[in-house]
């Protein structure tokens, strides 16, 4: 199985390190690592402190960006990434732009998305801003849904039509 961790912050970085160890030692799965860069200072302290060197670094970080073209930028590089490794599973974590754009860029190419941290909501679409949007849409093409409570499952199961998998 080939697997894909995107992330771009350091939060997610911090929580998906773990798991880049496991699977670099899984000789059953084929593992690759991109990184957004959306917080680049902070990202590479991280990455520094577990050893990562990412397969594929998109370098986003740019002055007073605006979400909308951070968006667009991380959805046409990750979608050409997706397009040449052909991944059966990408890994997000959290709420993030990486994490919203890097599911869209999956979904369109028909890549499952596998989402660390889903179901957690406020219930106020505009608090926090603009990650409980991001949350919310992320959910709805997510294939496996690692939700982190109990609470955050039931919130999926009342929120979402159609789930395929809860771990």
């Amino acid at each position: 199985m080939k697997i894909m961790t995107i992330f771009g912050t350091r939060p997610e970085a911090i929580k998906v390190a773990p798991l880049i160890k496991a699977f670099e030692e899984e000789p059953t799965i084929d593992h690759l690592t991109c990184v957004t860069a959306q917080h680049r200072d902070m990202l590479d302290q991280v990455l520094e402190t577990f050893d990562i060197v990412p397969d594929y670094d998109l370098d986003l970080m740019k002055e007073n960006q605006d979400l909308a073209s951070l968006s667009a930028q991380i959805l046409t590089k990750i979608t050409a990434i997706l397009k040449e490794t052909q991944p059966d599973f990408i890994l997000v974590q959290g709420d993030t732009t990486t994490v919203l754009m890097a599911a869209l860029a999956a979904f369109y190419q028909r890549i499952k998305v596998a989402h660390l941290e889903a179901g957690l909501r406020t219930n106020d679409i505009l608090s926090p801003w603009p990650e409980e949007a991001n949350r919310r849409l992320v959910s709805t093409i997510t294939h496996v849904h690692f939700a982190p409570t109990l609470y955050a499952k039931e919130k999926l199961w009342r929120k979402i039509l159609t789930l395929s998998v809860f771990l």
